[in-house]
């Protein structure tokens, strides 16, 4: 596509503001559409932890994208920083796996894929992270592994996109289809009206496979519940991110600390429940015990777009031409989204793509 071109991207998600931050920069026009607040999804409700909870269990296609992510993320929370002041807050703890089955295959992966994963001695994790709980047996450690502040990385997305004359954000409009003329799409349908665009970008997240459908595309993508605890503790009570038994505890700069998460299956309904609180709880405090007497803030969920492995559709839709893909990130796309975004940036401007796109293609 030519940079003058129009670009109508349907979901202001971090996949979508990043997409349009990249598109934008290039001189492309760039309209971004959301059927609420911009980033108040999956965006908002995630943990932010800049790796895969388990990176050795997936595809390699998305441990190419994690890893050009991984390396990517403080440069662009410099860019983010330098243009707006809003710190993104990329903290790097490293990450500790505890008691793990398959550890053995966590240390070959790292050694065939050169990630510095190591094993550790108990007794160093906790002399390393005291509030840790007892009777954890082993430990592996991920040194360099960051967590993103993802509303602050949303908030200052938003803001530099508004300091950009060429993009428009647009909030509270539902796209409910597709504006198909000669063979090709040429804009969206929102609820006031057509508008029209040279090429259409779906980054709904999990509402993407929905929209798809409204042109007889059967997307695999749904969405997954999954709930949040969070408390507040002091600064430096947790200097590390801890993973056992399927949760996690991530620690903020202030001394917030995210625990989490479930899966669920239950549709598009995000109603926090008393019996998921109740199982975050108990993690935590089996986790971290004085977070029992720790001050809870918030409770909340959220819904993941699911996919097949969890890689993510990027890419053309070749049934219909001027339509893009950028979705389906499954638990992973604040990891993914630097990579994702710029595979699609260079995939529609033309330029030499920084990782093999076939395994993304729609």
């Amino acid at each position: 596509m030519s940079t003058e071109q129009h670009v109508v991207i349907v979901g202001a998600g971090v996949i979508g503001l990043l997409t349009a931050f990249n598109l934008a920069k290039s001189g492309a026009k760039v309209t971004v559409l959301d059927r609420q607040l911009v980033g108040k999804e999956a965006s908002w409700a995630g943990g932010g932890i800049v790796s895969p909870l388990y990176p050795w269990r997936y595809n390699p296609a998305v441990t190419a994208l994690a890893h050009w992510s991984q390396d990517f993320y403080p440069q662009l929370a410099d860019e983010l920083f330098g243009r707006t002041g809003l710190d993104p807050e990329v903290h790097v703890t490293g990450l500790y796996w505890l008691d793990l089955d398959d550890e053995a295959q966590a240390l070959a992966w790292a050694q065939q894929q050169g990630r510095p994963l190591s094993q550790v001695a108990v007794a160093e994790v906790y002399r390393r992270v005291p509030p840790l709980g007892p009777g954890f047996t082993s430990a592996i450690h991920m040194a360099g592994v960051a967590n993103v502040r993802n509303p602050r990385l949303v908030r200052a997305l938003r803001a530099a996109l508004e300091r950009l004359p060429n993009v428009t954000l647009r909030e509270h409009c539902a796209v409910r289809g597709f504006v198909h003329k000669q063979g090709r799409i040429a804009g969206v349908i929102t609820e006031a009206g057509e508008l029209s665009a040279d090429q259409v970008v779906l980054t709904a997240g999990a509402w993407s496979g929905e929209l798809l459908a409204t042109l007889g595309i059967d997307l695999p993508v749904a969405p997954v519940k999954g709930q949040m605890i969070l408390f507040k503790c002091a600064e430096d009570f947790l200097p590390a991110m801890v993973l056992a038994r399927t949760r996690y505890a991530i620690p903020r700069r202030d001394g917030h600390v995210l625990v989490g998460s479930t899966l669920e299956h239950r549709g598009f309904d995000k109603t926090p429940t008393e019996q998921a609180l109740a199982s975050l709880r108990a993690s935590a405090v089996d986790l971290l015990p004085a977070l029992a007497d720790a001050e809870t803030v918030g409770h909340w969920a959220g819904l993941r777009p699911g996919s097949p492995e969890g890689i993510p559709f990027i890419g053309s839709v070749a049934a219909y031409p001027g339509l893009w893909l950028n979705c389906g990130h499954y638990r992973n796309g604040l990891v993914l989204a630097p990579a994702s975004c710029q595979l699609l940036a260079d995939l529609m401007l033309g330029h030499s793509p920084i990782v093999d796109p076939a395994p993304y293609a729609p």
